[in-house]
């Protein structure tokens, strides 16, 4: 079911050399596997760029890394709402025009399970919106700076792509005729995932020089179901995580390791190995065939360049 090629303790930060010279671009990266990977980047010497949309929560975070790990460190942060296109675009403008090289984008914000249907300005369901058009999207813009750094794109997913309906659904986009909060969730991360395989063969076919791997952090303490879902699957996961969670550190590791490590595979999922892939060390995970759909994903490639107005030659 799974593989460990990273030995029995699986991938640990100890493998990471110096990463000085080197920028990471983070979304979501003020709290939880997000701010615990820019900590360890941060602490690996690189420099860090973070896109957020809280400035507060923000300040208090890097207040914190300087805290920790001194005041040299390089973290910078330009404010972005992936629910917003325009805020992408404003955030991609600025970032192009102020950091010349881009050697990796972690894709790893998201809101989850929201218990009501809510729309984003752009007129998207706004875990769909932001979880998978908003990082289309910045992917894209950033897409030229990153391919001149022989860089990386890092999608981070969720074992909720093999959940709910198991498919994108395009007669119904937006679940207004039945939404419910896990299947809009699990649409919004299978879109995620399978955009991500999709960028793989695209970038192959076109000859690129950018690698795209895909993750998930499986069952970590953070904030992501505590900002958004409704109230009893806040009170069940507050409960439930004490029992069953790993630590936001430990669910950073995929992604850190996606965004660091050498000779990763295509068409892989990495995360954790044990009990259901939700803990444990970090290796590869198998993979629901529904992600690799080629078909379904070219679908969603089309109306992605449609929704978010992109002009992406891949």
């Amino acid at each position: 079911m799974t593989n460990q090629p990273f030995g029995k303790k699986g991938w640990t930060p100890a493998r990471i050399d110096s990463l000085a010279g080197r920028t990471y671009v983070l979304t979501g990266a003020n709290s939880g596997a997000g701010f615990e990977a820019a900590r360890i980047l941060l602490a690996k010497g690189a420099k860090v760029v973070m896109l957020n949309r809280n400035p507060t929560k923000t300040a208090s975070a890097i207040a914190t890394l300087k805290q920790t790990l001194g005041q040299h460190i390089d973290v910078r942060f330009i404010r972005v709402d992936l629910g917003v296109l325009d805020s992408v675009r404003n955030a991609a403008n600025e970032l192009l025009s102020s950091i010349p090289s881009i050697d990796a984008l972690i894709c790893n914000g998201a809101i989850a399970q929201l218990p009501k249907q809510h729309l984003t300005v752009d007129g998207f369901e706004s875990q769909l919106g932001v979880n998978h058009f908003g990082h289309f999207l910045l992917c894209g813009l950033l897409f030229d700076r990153i391919n001149e750094a022989q860089g990386r794109i890092v999608m981070v997913g969720s074992n909720a792509y093999k959940m709910g309906l198991k498919r994108i659904k395009f007669e119904d986009l937006n679940f207004d005729k039945k939404y419910t909060a896990w299947d809009s969730y699990a649409q919004s991360k299978l879109a995620q995932m399978m955009f991500g395989y999709e960028l793989q063969r695209r970038i192959k076919a076109a000859g690129k020089n950018v690698e795209v791997q895909v993750c998930h952090p499986g069952a970590s303490r953070t904030n992501l179901l505590m900002d958004t879902a409704g109230t009893f699957n806040k009170i069940l996961w507050s409960v439930m995580s004490r029992i069953i969670a790993q630590s936001a550190e430990k669910g950073s590791w995929p992604e850190v390791m996606c965004a660091t490590e050498r000779g990763l595979k295509a068409a892989t999922l990495y995360g954790p190995t044990k009990r259901a892939n939700t803990v444990g060390p970090v290796g590869e995970n198998k993979l629901d065939k529904v992600a690799l759909d080629q078909e379904m994903a070219a679908k969603l490639w089309t109306l992605s360049l449609e929704k978010t107005s992109l002009k992406w030659s891949l």
